[in-house]
C-alpha cells in the first residue's frame, strides 16, 4: 500500500513569497535579525563544542550568508540553498530528494536555519537532509517551535472572539522533534529548546518584525483578514498583556541535531 500524502498545511507559493519579502525587508539597515543571528550563534557554538571542522557544508536559510561566510573562513567549501533563493543560493525543495549531481551525499555538515517549520512533510525533509550527508556527517536544524508567540496567539483569539480563524502556524515540540529524528534514521539524536524574549511597544511592531524575518502567515488556509473591530480587539489584548507601554513576546527555538553513521 502506498504511503498517504502528508496533509497540506502550508502553501509553498505563500512560503516562497514570504521569504522573498523577507529578503527585501532585510536589505533595510534597521532590519531585525535577532532570530537568525541567534540560530547562527548557536550552530557555531555547537560545532565548536563538538570540535567539528566542516570541509563540505550545505547551509539552508542563511539569509545574508553570515554562517556560510564563517564556515568558509574556517576552510569549508560551502553550498548555500533556500526555498526562495537569493544571490549566491541555489533553489531547494526540502520535501523532495535532492538532485544527485549537486546535493545528494557527500556533505559532512548541514545547517538548516528557520525553514523546516513550514514544510508539509517534515519527516520527509529530515530524511532528505540525512540523505545529503556523508557517512559521519552532522546535521543541525533550528526553527520556531511550539512555544512561540503565546501573547500573539492570545491576542488573535481575542480578536476572533467566538469564531477563531487559522492565523498562526502549528509547530512541534521537543518530544515530537526527538521522534522525528529517530524516524528519519539519525544517530545520536539531540533535541533541545531555548527562548528569546523581545519587548514591543505595539502589536504592529511585532507583526513588522515577523514579516521582516520570514515568519508571516503561510498557511494554505490563512483565514479571513481581520476587520477594524477585530484588529482593535487584538491591539488592546496585546497592550493589556504588557506593562509600562511595552509587551514582552516569547520566541521558542527548537534545535534538532543528529549524525549519519
Amino acid at each position: 500500500m502506498a504511503n498517504p500524502s502528508p496533509p497540506v498545511i502550508f502553501s509553498p507559493t505563500r512560503r516562497r513569497a514570504s521569504r522573498r519579502r523577507m529578503r527585501a525587508l532585510q536589505a533595510r539597515p534597521d532590519a531585525p535579525r535577532y532570530l537568525l543571528d541567534d540560530m547562527i550563534e548557536d550552530v557555531l557554538d555547537r560545532i565548536s563544542f563538538l570540535r567539528v571542522t566542516p570541509k563540505r557544508a550545505l547551509v539552508v536559510g542563511d539569509n545574508g550568508g553570515a554562517l556560510a561566510g564563517t564556515l568558509a573562513a574556517l576552510g569549508a567549501e560551502v553550498t548555500r540553498a533556500d526555498p526562495a533563493p537569493g544571490e549566491g543560493e541555489i533553489p531547494l525543495d526540502e520535501e523532495r530528494p535532492y538532485p544527485a549531481s549537486r546535493l545528494s551525499g557527500g556533505f559532512d555538515f548541514i545547517a538548516s536555519l528557520g525553514t523546516l517549520d513550514t514544510v508539509n512533510d517534515l519527516p520527509g525533509a529530515l530524511i532528505h537532509l540525512r540523505g545529503a550527508l556523508a557517512s559521519g556527517g552532522l546535521m543541525i536544524a533550528s526553527f520556531p517551535a511550539a512555544g512561540c508567540l503565546p501573547t500573539l496567539r492570545a491576542a488573535m483569539l481575542a480578536a476572533d472572539a467566538d469564531r477563531p480563524a487559522p492565523r498562526l502556524h502549528p509547530a512541534i515540540d521537543v518530544r515530537a522533534g526527538g521522534q522525528l529524528l529517530q524516524r528519519a534514521g539519525f544517530a545520536d539524536p539531540v533535541v533541545d529548546r531555548r527562548e528569546l524574549a523581545v519587548s514591543f511597544r505595539a502589536l504592529g511592531a511585532l507583526v513588522a518584525d515577523l514579516r521582516a524575518q520570514g515568519l508571516g502567515n503561510v498557511l494554505a488556509d490563512p483565514g479571513p483578514a481581520l476587520g477594524r473591530a477585530a484588529l482593535a480587539r487584538a491591539q488592546a489584548a496585546f497592550a493589556e498583556a504588557g506593562a509600562d507601554g511595552r509587551t514582552v513576546e516569547r520566541f521558542e527555538i527548537l534545535t534538532l541535531s543528529g549524525w549519519r553513521k
